[in-house]
């Protein structure tokens, strides 16, 4: 480390952008052509070890080689140069593509994708699938009425119904005005945005240790569940039917969060019983990050859920989704671009490197390694950290008070590793999947050597 960070050339850049851009959410400047798998650069030339990821969504770290050639590859330079509009004009390789990166990992019993851009959009679409869907069930299969088109026209029933979808508290599935609606984290997230009633059941808190506290937790999730009934039976009974539950396998943003496969189970009868659809926004967890290419998986649902969204790691956004789900007319769901070819190429280089280096054996190896040594350090400091946890690279510990966290995050980057806050005292890792053990234990050494220094 040359400087703390951001340093004085990342402050200079920062007030030349300040003339263009709001600044508010910058914290330093990067040299991308410096950075190096696990390591970035920034403009001082400070070398962090990366343990966040550009937001928990670069999967083989900086410049990797592969991805390179990808990029270089002459064949492919047609889909950077030519961004079709992939919902009227695909290329002639795109069911090709498709084949061999999107439909190649896609979870068990769902046999149809929708590319689009960022989580945030995939999560608005998906919403809209469940309403098309759940109309369509009531409906009876007929087509909408003349009255149903036009009222749509003017956002007045019955073409606009009072239709509700259910989240969760703690939930976080994207900043746009729909995905906001099923986001619960942050004040600054939702202020001063008009929202509709939509009904938000409790997330299981856990209490940690979780082999000390089987019997509450059992009981924290049978309340939930029991709550999301409630709700749901809330709702219904208004005439603002719940057309859906959207959930996160794990809580990220929210604190880490986690919850059994049980209550998973469990959650997907309730809607069955209720005729609501099941959506897992797998933004977060997906791609690998868990040790599984879909942490759902480890659910061992009875049934497939009805839709799962995915992004960051998978290099571009969009949905999984039943034949149930598929919409019956063109331009339901659509935008200029539906995508990015560029980013599938990618995509499909990342998945053969991912089953070619066994790279889901690495992540849950090294994950167990860096959830056992934050556990140690909880034990060395307990009056600073507690609840270590995490699934594969998906890691997380709470400190004491989220002022304490803060202070300790800004003095890990100023050491030399760069990670994040999340919920309201928990600071959360996001590592690539190329993440080795010997990373991990420079990480130990200096989160060791930070809590030592603020004890």
């Amino acid at each position: 480390m040359k400087t703390t960070v951001p340093g004085p050339k990342s402050q200079e850049l920062m007030r030349q952008l300040d003339g263009m851009q709001a600044m508010e959410s910058i914290q330093f400047c990067i040299d991308y052509d410096k950075s190096q798998g696990n390591y970035l650069v920034d403009a001082d030339e400070n070398i962090l070890l990366d343990m966040y990821t550009q937001i928990a969504s670069l999967p083989l770290g900086y410049n990797h080689p592969s991805l390179i050639r990808a990029m270089q590859d002459p064949s492919n330079l047609k889909h950077l140069v030519n961004r079709p509009a992939l919902g009227n004009y695909p290329s002639v390789d795109w069911p090709q593509r498709l084949e061999a990166s999107l439909m190649a990992v896609a979870p068990r019993g769902l046999n149809n994708c929708m590319t689009l851009g960022c989580g945030a959009c995939a999560n608005e679409h998906a919403y809209k699938a469940v309403f098309m869907a759940y109309r369509r069930k009531q409906r009876g299969g007929e087509p909408p009425s003349q009255e149903e088109r036009e009222s749509s026209l003017v956002n007045q029933p019955p073409g606009s119904p009072p239709l509700t979808l259910l989240s969760f508290s703690n939930a976080f599935h994207g900043r746009t005005m729909g995905a906001l609606m099923m986001t619960h984290t942050k004040w600054m997230h939702k202020l001063d945005f008009p929202s509709i009633d939509w009904p938000i059941a409790d997330f299981p808190q856990y209490k940690h240790p979780l082999l000390g506290n089987t019997e509450q937790n059992r009981r924290e999730e049978a309340r939930c569940l029991q709550q999301v009934c409630s709700k749901i039976e809330e709702y219904n009974a208004r005439g603002t039917p719940v057309a859906g539950v959207v959930i996160e396998p794990i809580q990220g943003e929210g604190g880490d969060n986690h919850a059994s496969p049980d209550f998973f189970r469990q959650l997907q009868q309730v809607c069955k019983d209720y005729g609501a659809y099941l959506v897992l926004d797998e933004v977060q967890t997906g791609a690998g990050t868990t040790g599984h290419m879909w942490f759902h998986d480890t659910f061992h649902l009875p049934s497939p859920p009805d839709i799962v969204i995915f992004s960051k790691k998978m290099m571009t956004g969009g949905f999984y989704y039943t034949d149930e789900m598929r919409p019956t007319e063109g331009y339901r769901i659509f935008n200029t671009w539906m995508g990015d070819p560029s980013k599938v190429i990618l995509l499909e280089e990342m998945l053969r490197v991912i089953r070619d280096e066994e790279l889901l054996d690495n992540v849950s190896r090294v994950g167990k390694k860096l959830v056992q040594g934050m556990t140690d350090l909880q034990g060395r400091y307990p009056s600073q950290l507690s609840g270590a946890r995490g699934e594969g690279m998906f890691c997380a510990v709470d400190v004491v008070d989220s002022k304490h966290r803060d202070k300790i995050l800004t003095d890990l980057r100023n050491s030399g590793v760069l990670a994040a806050g999340g919920g309201i005292h928990t600071l959360r890792l996001r590592p690539t999947l190329i993440f080795q053990e010997h990373h991990a234990d420079i990480f130990l050494d200096i989160f060791d050597d930070v809590l030592h220094r603020n004890k």
